[in-house]
C-alpha cells in the first residue's frame, strides 16, 4: 500500500468562477500495481482552461466528473514500480494522471518522455498546448504564405505558439493580449508583427489599424466581444478557428451567438471549432516537428511553474485571472 494525497472534485462551478471549496484534499492509500500497471510519483501537474469545463460537465468529449472523483488533469511522473514491460523504474512518463501525488495506472495510458529539451516541454510546447496550436492553425485555419493571422489570447500558452507557427508558415501575425507588458513580449520575444492591447479599448479600431487588408485567419481563444470585433474585420475567404472561450469560463454560461457572424456570408468565410484529440494518431510526428522548431530557435515558449501540491486549486485559478505567463504548471 502507498500512502498519498489527492485533490477530489467537491463542486460543479456552473454559472460562476471556481471556488476553494470546489476541491477537497484527502489522504488515501493506493493498492500495489497489478499486471500491466505502474506506480508513479507525480513530479509536475499541467493546467488548462478546459479543466473548468470538465468540472462543470459541459464538455461532452470527455467522461463526466462526479463529486468525489480525483480532479482530472495531466502530469509528468516518475515510475516507482512497474508491471508493464515497456516501462522501467526511474522512467519519466506523462499522461492524464489526475491531481494525485502518487498514481496507479495502466502503462498503456502513458507516454514515455523522450526529448532532448526540458522534460516539462511535454506539458507545454510538445504537449496539448503545442499540439492544439498546430492542429487548430494548420488543420482548420489552413494559412498560406502572405496571410494575415489574428490571434486572441495571444500571450497565453497556446496563443503564443500559434503566432510563431504562423510566422514559420510565412504569414503576418497580429496578437491580442491584455496589458503593455504582454504585448511587448509578443512582439519582442514571440516574434509577432504587431500586438493589440485590449485593455486600451476600441479593439476593432486597433484591428483595422494593424490589419488594413482584413484578417485571413482568426484563431480565437477568447470569444465574447473580442470575437465580435475580429469577425467585423475579416477578409474575403477568411477562416475562423474557434479554439477556446475564456471569456465565458468565469460565468459558466455559453456565449451568445457572435453579433457579426453574418459577415461570414458577406466575406464568403468559414468558422469552425475543433477538438485536438481528433488528430491523436499524428501526435508523435507532430511532437517531433515542434521539437525541431524549438531546437532551431524558431519556436519559443514560456512556462509558469508554481510549487507545492497544496497549491493546485490556486494554480488552476491563475488561468482565469491573467496571472500566468505561458503554460501553467505546478511542481510537486
Amino acid at each position: 500500500m502507498t500512502q498519498t494525497r489527492q485533490w477530489l472534485l467537491n463542486g460543479h462551478p456552473r454559472g460562476r468562477g471556481i471556488a476553494e471549496d470546489d476541491f477537497k484534499l484527502v489522504e488515501t492509500q493506493l493498492c500495489a500495481p497489478g499486471e500491466g500497471e505502474v506506480l508513479l510519483k507525480t513530479l509536475y501537474l499541467g493546467f488548462d482552461p478546459a479543466q473548468k469545463g470538465w468540472m462543470e460537465n459541459i464538455a461532452d468529449y470527455v467522461a463526466p466528473m462526479n463529486i468525489g472523483d480525483v480532479m482530472r488533469g495531466s502530469g509528468i511522473c516518475e515510475v516507482v514500480e512497474s508491471h508493464y514491460p515497456k516501462l522501467s523504474k526511474g522512467d519519466l512518463v506523462f499522461g492524464s494522471t489526475g491531481w494525485s501525488e502518487h498514481v496507479v495506472i495502466g502503462g498503456k495510458e502513458l507516454t514515455k518522455i523522450e526529448t532532448d529539451i526540458s522534460p516539462t516541454a511535454v506539458l507545454s510546447v510538445l504537449g496539448t498546448t503545442g499540439l492544439t496550436a498546430y492542429c487548430g492553425l494548420f488543420k482548420v485555419g489552413k494559412p498560406v504564405a502572405g496571410d494575415t493571422v489574428l490571434v486572441s489570447g495571444a500571450a497565453g500558452a497556446t496563443g503564443s505558439i500559434v503566432g510563431q507557427l504562423a510566422k514559420i508558415a510565412g504569414c503576418r501575425t497580429v496578437g491580442i493580449a491584455g496589458g503593455p507588458e504582454k504585448c511587448k513580449w509578443l512582439v519582442e520575444e514571440a516574434g509577432y508583427d504587431a500586438a493589440i492591447d485590449y485593455k486600451a479599448g476600441n479593439v476593432k479600431a486597433q484591428i483595422k489599424e494593424h490589419c488594413p487588408g482584413g484578417v485571413d485567419v482568426i484563431f480565437d481563444n477568447v470569444g465574447g466581444t473580442i470575437l465580435n470585433d475580429m469577425l467585423g474585420c475579416i477578409a474575403t475567404g477568411a477562416r475562423v478557428v474557434i479554439c477556446g472561450g475564456i471569456s465565458r469560463y468565469e460565468t459558466g454560461n455559453l456565449p451568445a451567438g457572435p453579433e457579426n457572424y453574418f459577415n461570414l456570408v458577406f466575406r464568403r468565410a468559414s468558422m469552425a471549432g475543433f477538438i485536438v484529440l481528433d488528430w491523436a494518431a499524428e501526435f508523435p510526428a507532430l511532437r517531433k516537428r515542434l521539437e525541431g522548431f524549438v531546437k532551431d530557435g524558431r519556436l519559443k515558449y514560456q512556462e509558469d511553474i508554481q510549487e507545492g501540491f497544496e497549491n493546485a486549486p490556486d494554480t488552476l485559478q491563475r488561468l482565469f485571472t491573467g496571472k500566468n505567463r505561458g503554460k501553467q504548471m505546478l511542481k510537486l
